[in-house]
């Protein structure tokens, strides 16, 4: 069959399905992004020219979407010049976020199109005026809901939408849920794996060596911001380190703005909450080493003694699915995006976004009951191969693409999938 994927910054969420796709070398797989380095073997990616900016005179409301149909604009002239060389997919699958899709079925009218659909956004109730720390500003809400005009536009296309998650997919209206399924991402449990070794020789991560004898606390996030709990995490630190001198803490992120926005004094969000509470920090027993290499990364959550997750009601990390995986002893935030993967004392603990101090005691009960931390790293391992395994995933991705398409006829199991993926998702487990 013929594929083609279409997001900003290939692969994106698509990195395991093309590969997948590719991997059996019977499809023709062509992916329309921007220009990047990124390279799959037997993907054909053809790039788009990155749109101008919207118009300074434009209302902020109207500038992501202004953004988002200059961004269709430029791919479906993308996907013209595809046709006019002779290629017609089999199906369409791309992220609606950016507006990418969102013309596409001007060019090849009928073909099936699988759109990623994130999050829906919502002025209260969710990420926004979560933290009393950060009230929202009322005259902000009309830019917040128009950044759903990309999500409406795409619902009133006719195509067919995935989510990966029940609480994402509960963010979305109900009169949206019909043409969303519910496709769960998993990951590579060969890659993500326990490792007993990585507890009896030291690990160098930046500047710091963490011996054996150490008790490593793990934190990751992409950028190291409020939305993911950096603030609550950097104000746990010192009781952590007060607590115990073997304690050593790494803080995996970038220095930028993935979510929300940065602080209001300028900087980075590292800067302002090192002012804050640098002095009462061991900058020997704490390192900031940014982003790692991705073998680097599995090595330290694969070392972690107690692997903190924090998110305000936000779209799950991928890192939250790996640490399970890893078999990490989870510490995570009681939100419900957290929620839906940890169930408090089976396969990690839950504590309060906004209590530092109860962080670091939950912490450091993992560091100190091996009984407990034995367990939970059992469990979330056990957890991870029961709900996360990359090949499920695949399978039940490959039967809603032949679903839509109508060509192939489903196996047992890949049918039976797709049906309990397609019910209405219940309610995260509170």
């Amino acid at each position: 069959m013929k594929y083609l994927f279409v997001h900003q910054n290939f692969p994106g969420q698509f990195l395991h399905i093309v590969r997948h796709l590719a991997k059996s070398k019977q499809h023709e797989v062509v992916f329309i992004t921007e220009p990047n380095a990124n390279a799959i073997q037997g993907v054909r990616t053809v790039p788009y020219r990155k749109p101008a900016a919207a118009a300074p005179e434009a209302h902020i409301a109207a500038r992501e979407l202004d953004g988002g149909v200059r961004r269709a604009e430029a791919v479906a002239r993308t996907a013209a010049n595809l046709k006019q060389l002779g290629f017609t997919p089999d199906i369409i699958i791309g992220h609606h976020g950016w507006g990418e899709l969102l013309n596409l079925q001007d060019i090849w009218p009928g073909v099936p199109l699988l759109g990623y659909f994130e999050f829906y956004y919502h002025h209260d109730g969710i990420d926004v005026g979560f933290d009393p720390e950060f009230p929202p500003n009322p005259l902000d809400f009309p830019r917040i809901r128009a950044k759903n005009a990309i999500n409406h536009i795409a619902l009133n296309l006719g195509g067919h939408g995935q989510t990966p998650t029940e609480w994402q997919f509960s963010t979305y209206p109900t009169w949206a849920r019909e043409q969303i399924t519910l496709l769960r991402e998993g990951v590579h449990l060969d890659t993500c794996k326990p490792n007993p070794q990585a507890r009896r020789s030291p690990l160098k991560i930046a500047d710091m060596t963490i011996r054996p004898t150490d008790k490593l606390v793990t934190y990751v996030s992409r950028d190291l911001e409020p939305y993911r709990g950096f603030h609550l995490m950097m104000r746990a630190v010192p009781h952590l380190l007060r607590a115990r001198k073997d304690v050593r803490v790494v803080m995996v992120g970038g220095n930028g703005v993935s979510y929300g926005g940065p602080p209001k004094e300028g900087g980075s969000w590292r800067d302002v909450m090192l002012k804050e509470v640098g002095n009462s920090i061991d900058t020997d027993r704490v390192v900031f080493p940014g982003r790692l290499e991705y073998a680097t990364y599995l090595r330290l959550l694969q070392r972690s003694d107690a692997h903190v997750y924090l998110t305000y009601p936000f779209v799950a990390s991928w890192s939250l699915r790996e640490s399970l995986a890893i078999g990490c002893a989870v510490v995570g935030s009681d939100t419900e995006p957290v929620r839906e993967f940890v169930t408090n004392g089976e396969n990690g603990l839950l504590v309060s976004f906004f209590d530092p101090p109860g962080l670091a005691r939950t912490v450091l009960r993992v560091l100190e009951e091996t009984r407990l931390a034995r367990s939970l790293r059992e469990k979330a391992r056990q957890y991870a191969e029961k709900h996360l395994a990359m090949d499920d995933y695949l399978e039940s991705y490959d039967a809603l693409i032949n679903r839509l398409i109508g060509g192939a006829t489903l196996t047992r199991t890949a049918a039976a999938a797709i049906e309990a993926l397609s019910r209405p998702a219940r309610r995260a487990r509170g």
